[in-house]
């Protein structure tokens, strides 16, 4: 059986991310029949909010439903596979949003190989490996402000009806 690639869209810009947590469940198909596919995800997105009480500072997550500059967010992808049937290592893109800058090794997924894009998607590859032209025209190093898109690569099947979780964090631009 084929891999599966399933590519997440994300709203391409705004200061808030409503309608980036309104996305909901979706489903996608690799032979090209959506209403087949049995992979579904949700994608969840939790601002992280600093506070102190009784002295200590403590981290909360609260849903992204208003954003601004320097709000630190988590991405949460939760993919599930609605089959009664075992699916063959699934692989899963994301973009990064464009008002958004990923958080350098932030992304995250047990049992998954992570790879990043530095051009919309094309093509995937390890931090070490991805350049991008410089400002006069001669390639550097990506950094992890280039990457445009983010992918896991299940390491293993996905279980009939079970879930699996992935994640990174960026920061609102």
């Amino acid at each position: 059986m084929a891999t599966q690639i399933v590519r997440m869209g994300l709203p391409p810009s705004g200061k808030s991310v409503a309608a980036l947590v309104a996305l909901t469940l979706f489903l996608l198909h690799a032979h090209a029949q959506p209403s087949a596919n049995p992979l579904a995800i949700k994608l969840i997105a939790e601002v992280e909010l600093k506070t102190t009480e009784q002295g200590r500072e403590t981290t909360k997550l609260m849903p992204a439903d208003r954003v601004v500059p320097g709000d630190r967010l988590i991405y949460t992808l939760e993919v599930r596979n609605t089959a009664a049937t075992t699916l063959p290592a699934p692989t899963v893109d994301t973009p990064v949003p464009t008002h958004m800058r990923y958080v350098t090794d932030s992304a995250a997924g047990p049992g998954t190989q992570v790879s990043y894009s530095v051009d919309g998607g094309q093509s995937f590859d390890v931090p070490e490996n991805l350049k991008v032209a410089g400002p006069n025209g001669e390639l550097r190093a990506a950094e992890s402000a280039d990457y445009t898109h983010i992918r896991w690569q299940f390491k293993s099947s996905l279980k009939a009806n079970s879930v699996a979780f992935v994640r990174f964090r960026a920061v609102a631009k």
